[in-house]
Order: C-alpha cells, then structure tokens, then sequence
C-alpha cells in the first residue's frame, strides 16, 4: 500500500463517483471499485498485486463488491475471508507434486491477511495488527520455500534496531557463481517489503540480477516486533544492509542500486547523500517533503494550530476528526497511519517528525550517484515536487513521466508495474554498463 496517494486524495478532496451509465470516462487513472474514495484506491492496490502473482482479478473484485463503503471491519472480514479460504486451499494441496500451484496460493493468502488489517491501525493494541500479520509472514514465507528462486531471510544490525532483509539470489549468479548487479529495495510509509518481490522483484531477477529488500523502523515489521517509528537518520538503515552486502559472493559491490517507493523516494536519496558506495538511486518518485504536502491539503485550523507549535490544541483537533463519523475515510486513515508508524499517540509528536524527513538542496548536493526521479502523469501528489527533486540534482537526474494513456499514470504505477520495471531496469543497465 502506498501512504502518499492517500495525501494526494486528501489534498485534492478527490471528486471520484461511481457511475451507473456506459458512458467512456478518459479523465481518471482506474476505475472506482468503491463509493469511497480511500477504499477505492486500496483495493486498486491490492488488484494491482495481481500483476505480480500476489493477488487474482477475481478474487478482489468479489471482496470489493461485498466490502461495506467506509467500513474498516467489513474490509477486514472479506480479506480474513479470503485469506483463511486459501490458506486452507494451499495446506490441502501436494507441495511436493505440484510446489508451483502450493506457492502460488500461499502468496494470495498472504497478500490478503496483509490487506485484512489495514485499516485497523487506528487502535494501535488491536491484537488483530500483530497475530494476522505473522499468519501473513508465515504463508509468504511457506511460498517462498516452494517457488524457485528462495528468498532468504536474514537479520542485520543495525544502530540499536534490528533490520529485516530478505535476499533473493539471481539464477544467474547461482549458474555461473560470479559477481552480478543488486538492486537493494526499501518501501515507503505502509507497505511491507513483501509486496515489492510482487512489485518489481521478479522483474530484477528475470535480469539476472540480484533482489534484496530491507524494511527500517517506523515500517511493518520493525514497527510491529520493535515498537519503533520512523526516524530522519535512514543511512543508518541503509549501511548496515549494505555492508551485509559486501559479505555476500554474489554481489557486485561496484553495480549496487538503491530504490526506494513512494516516500522511499524520500529515504533513498536521504541515503545515498551519506552512503556513497551505492551506484545508482531509483526514486520512485521524487518526493522532497510530505509534511509540506499534507500542510498544504489540511484545513486551515489546522495548520494555524500546528504552526503556532499549539501542540494541545493539535492534537485535540485531528484526534477529533479521526474519530468523528462525518470525516473522510482518507483523513482518518492518514492520521492513523501517521500515529501508527511513527510510534507516537501524539498527532503533534508526529506531524512534526514527519517534517525532519526531507530533501533540500545541501543534502541532495551530497548524493554524488546518478538518480532516477519518476512520476506519474495523473499523479498530482506532490505537486510538482519530483521535478523539483530531478532540478536540484541537475545533471546527476534522469527525470521520467510514466504516461496515464498507458495506464501507467498513477502513484508508483500502480497496476503498470511492467511498465515501472521495463523503464527503470533499462536505465540501470546503461549504468551497470558504464561501470562494468
């Protein structure tokens, strides 16, 4: 799931209606799949893991019509539904026959239990967050252990937290048991660092190409087992992996990427103004502040209070509103998320965290590698922020506008992954090349 188009929607209090005539809309990126507008996106999310074999066109689409508009326990029961429905599907099946038909259905499962419970971070102790989400864990990782490239599980240290890695050996490497490129992927805000095997992963070991992903706190799984929110130091994420790297026979120190999706266009960059041993960034997409976004999207009053430092009369204001029946599902969920991932029961405490993860100039002047800045054509998020990102970088920028005649116009390219990777991974062969 992507945190940033949620603040896209409520910047622009999103004018999306279901309609019930046959008349030919050419104005918007995807359909609605439901009355409410937050709703709509995130199920577009999870029908566009179809793509990557983490979902089935069917199956959400049967969940989006029973789903309930607004209803954060109804989204969770059609999920739980068809989570349990397929985990038992994928336990019944002969593993040792057919492994392919086994993982495929646990990757489904997983996915699903993941979506289940993605609104429910607005109760931060729901027991539902954590025990839903090791049967997440569990399936994806029982896929992983039939499919035929193994992603391996690995814990690094980090600078008092843990982080979560999993690498995945390109078939290349383990044919020819030489050094071949790594592309290193982080997330964003909420979506954990499964789905981006789903997302991109498949694509970059198709390439011949090492995949590894990492997740840091304030995201899904540190979130959850170290009770830790996000923090403005991500290179202290992002070296530690990287040196974990540099253990690994596999790796071609010299052609090493770092991507990051959604507010990792963010983090990556943040990373790389640091770590200089990494070869190329994928800034998907160029974001320099979210707090500057949400600032501009929220009511005036809000704003007035949080930039008087108010912080009682903040706090009091968008707990307010989280809660009252009458606020978009979008609103309630960004404050939420906020809350949740930032470890913090504080509206203030997080807002103002949130602002001291950013972009500039002076700290994009240290990233010395090349960096890919995409955007999406329909993708009005950040108002024009990915362009400013690629002008700060001057020469060291490849800006990129994904096209929404091509259906690839949306947050991330959501549901033109192929598209995403096509364009991305081509551009990192030019520099893998240079460097080779």
């Amino acid at each position: 799931m992507q945190f940033s188009r949620s603040l896209c929607l409520l910047a622009a209090s999103s004018g999306l209606a279901l309609s019930q005539t046959n008349s030919i809309v050419t104005d918007i990126a995807y359909w609605p799949l439901s009355t409410d507008d937050q709703f709509s996106f995130v199920l577009y999310e999870i029908l566009a893991l179809s793509n990557g074999g983490a979902a089935a066109t069917g199956e959400v689409i049967r969940a989006a019509l029973r789903i309930e508009a607004g209803n954060y326990e109804s989204f969770y029961t059609e999920f739980r539904f068809l989570a349990d429905s397929l985990h038992s599907t994928a336990a019944s099946i002969n593993a040792t026959k057919v492994p392919e038909s086994a993982s495929e259905t646990y990757f489904r499962a997983a996915s699903y239990y993941r979506a289940s419970v993605f609104f429910l971070v607005g109760n931060q102790t729901d027991p539902r967050l954590f025990d839903v989400w090791d049967l997440a864990r569990a399936d994806f990782d029982q896929a992983l252990s039939l499919s035929a490239v193994r992603g391996e599980r690995v814990t690094v240290k980090g600078p008092g937290f843990d982080i979560p890695v999993i690498f995945w050996k390109s078939p290349k490497a383990a044919k020819c048991k030489g050094l071949v490129p790594t592309i290193l992927l982080g997330n964003g805000y909420d979506a954990p660092q499964e789905e981006s095997y789903h997302q991109i992963g498949r694509e970059v070991l198709d390439r011949g190409w090492n995949f590894v992903t990492y997740e840091g706190p304030g995201q899904p799984t540190v979130r959850r087992e170290q009770s830790l929110g996000f923090i403005p130091n991500w290179w202290d994420v992002v070296t530690p992996v990287l040196d974990y790297l540099e253990t690994r026979p596999e790796v071609d120190m010299k052609r090493v990427a770092l991507g990051g999706i959604s507010f990792g266009g963010i983090l990556a960059p943040l990373a790389a103004s640091r770590e200089h041993r990494i070869a190329a960034v994928l800034a998907i997409d160029g974001v320099l502040s979210l707090q500057k976004v949400a600032l501009d999207g929220l009511p005036p009053v809000a704003v007035q209070y949080f930039e008087s430092r108010n912080q009682t009369a903040f706090d009091a204001y968008m707990n307010a509103a989280r809660t009252s029946p009458e606020t978009p599902t979008l609103f309630k969920w960004f404050i939420d998320q906020g809350l949740w991932s930032f470890n913090t029961k504080s509206p203030y405490d997080w807002f103002t965290r949130l602002g001291e993860i950013k972009l500039d100039g002076e700290i994009l002047s240290s990233v010395t590698c090349p960096v890919f800045v995409g955007k999406g054509e329909n993708d009005e998020l950040v108002g024009g922020q990915e362009k400013e990102v690629a002008g700060l970088l001057g020469d060291r920028a490849y800006f990129y506008e994904f096209k929404t005649a091509l259906g690839a116009g949306e947050h991330c390219q959501l549901g033109a992954e192929p598209q995403l990777a096509q364009v991305t991974m081509d551009w990192l062969g030019g520099i893998f090349e240079v460097i080779a």
